[in-house]
């Protein structure tokens, strides 16, 4: 669905490409094959992107979801004020980890709260910010190179994240590899992009009767 969504308003998008969907349960690559056929070739291990952005926004105050709210106080901070762990994993993997940042990230807040320090709210969203956004970015080159595509897709609620989309489009033009996003309207869950997804499963003939019931769960 996620990726979809880049259909209603990238017309000309065909696959095959490289997709990168960062969401509050998904930070992962997709090799898009065809409009139904996806195949997850790397992912987050533990937490994902939008869980720790809106974790963090939370405990220093930020209103829910605080991804949005972080990333425009990031732009009022210092970047390299706070040294956190990088969610990029190794070198021989494209997976990612987020539990060790967000972690790090609450016990740095912890330690302030237990010795009375203010907590400097605008360099922790910059520094927190920063090392996530560089470390989706790095391991996006990575991927590239791994795909040998030159079409990079990017989808998820996390897509709105304007650091992020500033980096991959810094990135992408830096090696000629044409980005597309979908505007912020439909980066988030909505009908829009499930029904767009819908329509391609409809046209590939993948159907279901009437006796089918909506479920958030698999039942498989």
């Amino acid at each position: 669905g996620h990726v979809a969504a880049n259909y209603l308003t990238h017309t000309e998008l065909e696959p095959p490409f490289l997709a990168l969907v960062v969401s509050g349960g998904h930070t992962s690559f997709f090799d898009v094959k065809s409009y139904t056929e996806l195949e997850e070739i790397a992912s987050t291990r533990d937490d994902a992107a939008g869980e720790a952005f809106d974790k963090v926004g939370r405990v220093i105050g930020m209103p829910y979801p605080g991804g949005a709210a972080l990333d425009k106080l990031a732009y009022e901070g210092d970047p390299r004020a706070i040294k956190l762990p990088s969610p990029a994993l190794g070198k021989d993997t494209l997976d990612f980890s987020f539990s060790g940042i967000k972690t790090a990230a609450l016990n740095y807040l912890n330690g302030l709260s237990q010795r009375g320090e203010e907590i400097p709210r605008a360099n922790l969203a910059a520094s927190y910010t920063e090392k996530i956004v560089s470390a989706i970015v790095a391991k996006a080159e990575k991927a590239l190179d791994a795909e040998g595509t030159k079409t990079l897709v990017l989808a998820g609620g996390v897509a709105a994240n304007s650091h992020l989309r500033r980096a991959l489009e810094e990135m992408c033009a830096r090696r000629g590899v044409t980005l597309y996003a979908p505007p912020i309207s439909l980066c988030g869950d909505n009908a829009a992009m499930i029904a767009a997804a819908g329509y391609y499963e409809y046209k590939k003939g993948n159907l279901a009767d009437t006796s089918l019931n909506a479920s958030a769960l698999d039942e498989g």
